[in-house]
């Protein structure tokens, strides 16, 4: 078996290499240079059509989107590791349905309002009734995260899997974006702690 991991700090592939690490894959890392526009010539683009990190090209076979590559991981290595659920798991459905939630619903709501508040964007397409709108998506999205965690030490199957990393890779970047004061949601603190304190994410980080 053979993985090449490519990536740059900061971005969404900190969660994958984090997954990478919890895993124990061997695998090659390659640091892309996008601010000398490594992303953009034509065989990064081989690899990821959309010039974007991370990628991932196992066995030959290039992917990308990171939630594709977390689901795979989990559904071709993370079974036997304890950190994907078998199909026939009765919570199988749930860590799907919270895993695309993640990416698909929150990260996109704070993003929305990144958009409309924040100065990477230009201030003139900003719009303070999106802003407030999206601040209200993810408030209701935080709202339903903590209600899950309600007696759970983890998101799924009683132990740590890919769904907590999911989401909990994504939790400290939505507090330093402004949108909402974690300190009204102690279920989501306790859980981001547990699985931020985890060394492998400490190895992702470090890139």
């Amino acid at each position: 078996m053979s993985i090449t991991f490519y990536y740059a700090p900061m971005s969404s592939a900190t969660r994958v290499f984090w997954a990478l690490e919890e895993l124990g894959l061997p695998y090659e890392k390659v640091k892309v240079d996008l601010a000398g526009g490594a992303h953009r010539t034509p065989e990064y683009l081989a690899i990821n059509p959309h010039g974007k990190v991370p990628a991932l090209v196992v066995d030959g076979v290039p992917m990308f989107e990171s939630l594709a590559m977390l689901l795979f991981l989990g559904e071709r290595f993370g079974v036997a590791r304890n950190l994907w659920l078998p199909h026939e798991h009765p919570e199988y459905p749930t860590a799907l349905s919270w895993m695309t939630w993640g990416t698909v619903t929150f990260s996109t709501n704070v993003f929305r309002y990144l958009l409309n508040t924040s100065e990477r964007f230009p201030k003139e397409a900003h719009n303070a009734a999106a802003a407030e709108a999206a601040r209200k998506d993810v408030l209701a999205n935080l709202a339903a995260l903590e209600a899950h965690l309600e007696g759970r030490e983890y998101m799924v199957a009683e132990r740590f899997t890919l769904v907590d990393l999911s989401i909990a890779s994504f939790i400290p970047f939505m507090a330093r974006s402004g949108v909402a004061d974690l300190s009204g949601y102690p279920n989501i603190g306790r859980w981001t702690g547990h699985c931020t304190s985890r060394p492998d994410l400490a190895v992702a980080m470090a890139g």
